[in-house]
């Protein structure tokens, strides 16, 4: 990203605020009026059509002025942004909304969600607080008939699935329970990926066990991920760039596909709470999200559950208020979590 002068970037960010309120190309004589600046129409001029060759601005027609381009609205986050916070006042009322929504975990979903919407002007999204991988706890076994016999799995934070399964010969109640057993003390604690590595040293019946183990967990982790509440659509379907009824599509695709989604909040976030990340027209790895600009953040608490929030608009966005808004509610849902699932 190629570093900009210091009036170039005064320029820069004062059109990317014009542009975003206005919705209209923003000329020089627009910028010396509206602004008062202390340099001439020449001078921006000339900075702009800098800005421009840089990239970081473009002329939608030959006599209009700027728009921001992708860098530009990069450039304007990642240099020129700064640290933003909501209003007092707006905290304090969204802190009492949720204070009042304490203890109920769909119910935080739909207020971050509503909280998230109204404060961007855009779509929200809000994942439910899960572990980042299930974790095994202890399992029963216990005897049905013959070769059939009825796995009880719990995990970490006391989720239960039951699965019946057949074994490769019909053993005693009392070999069942020896079985789970020595399982359940040596696994205690791991995920299913380190079940899964124990496989093929593992006993026949441990085999048959903790090869059902390990498919119960992953699907567990894929169920606990396509929790999602969407709030604000309106909003963006409202907006000038939404006319366009490819990106649209495109758009609503990316919410309703929520195993894509998943795996694009997973690789933008990682595993780490705190912090927000921006995401500007896919950042070129992700094509659906060319158009838009995304706003997000994992919450909760590391080991125990997180999930994630966020916005997603056109990149003509109000970047500032809407980080803020983000991360404020980033921190209440994690507090929630710290407070009501550790109790």
């Amino acid at each position: 990203m190629q570093k900009l002068t210091e009036r170039q970037e005064f320029l820069l960010g004062l059109i990317v605020r014009e542009y975003v309120e206005s919705v209209q190309p923003v000329g020089s004589k627009t910028l010396v009026d509206h602004y008062r600046l202390n340099f001439s129409s020449a001078t921006t001029r000339n900075d702009m059509q800098t800005l421009t060759e840089e990239g970081y601005l473009r002329q939608p027609h030959t006599s209009a002025g700027r728009v921001p381009t992708e860098e530009g609205y990069r450039y304007f986050v990642q240099r020129l942004l700064g640290e933003t916070e909501l209003p007092p006042a707006e905290k304090r009322t969204i802190s009492h909304q949720f204070f009042q929504a304490r203890g109920d975990v769909d119910q935080w979903m739909r207020l971050a969600a509503a909280i998230l919407a109204r404060h961007s002007s855009a779509a929200s999204l809000v994942t439910a607080p899960a572990a980042d991988r299930s974790v095994f706890r202890q399992l029963q076994l216990i005897s049905i008939k013959g070769q059939q016999a009825l796995l009880v799995l719990v995990l970490q934070g006391g989720r239960v699935q039951q699965q019946f399964i057949t074994l490769e010969e019909p053993l005693s109640q009392e070999d069942l329970s020896k079985a789970a057993e020595q399982i359940n003390a040596r696994f205690d604690g791991v995920d299913a990926e380190t079940i899964e590595a124990a496989l093929a040293t593992a006993a026949p019946l441990a085999r048959v066990v903790l090869g059902m183990v390990a498919e119960l967990m992953h699907r567990e982790d894929f169920v606990a991920t396509a929790e999602m509440v969407h709030d604000g659509l309106a909003n963006v379907l409202k907006t000038p760039e939404f006319a366009d009824p490819d990106l649209v599509s495109r758009t609503l695709h990316i919410l309703e596909e929520q195993s894509l989604l998943g795996e694009f909040l997973s690789r933008a976030l990682g595993s780490e709470v705190g912090g927000v990340q921006v995401v500007i027209g896919g950042e070129g790895d992700w094509e659906e999200l060319r158009d838009c600009s995304m706003v997000i953040a994992r919450y909760g608490t590391p080991g125990l559950a997180t999930g994630t929030l966020g916005v997603i608009g056109p990149m003509r966005m109000a970047y500032g208020r809407t980080i803020s808004a983000v991360r404020y509610v980033s921190s209440l849902m994690s507090d929630l979590v710290s407070e009501t699932l550790s109790g």
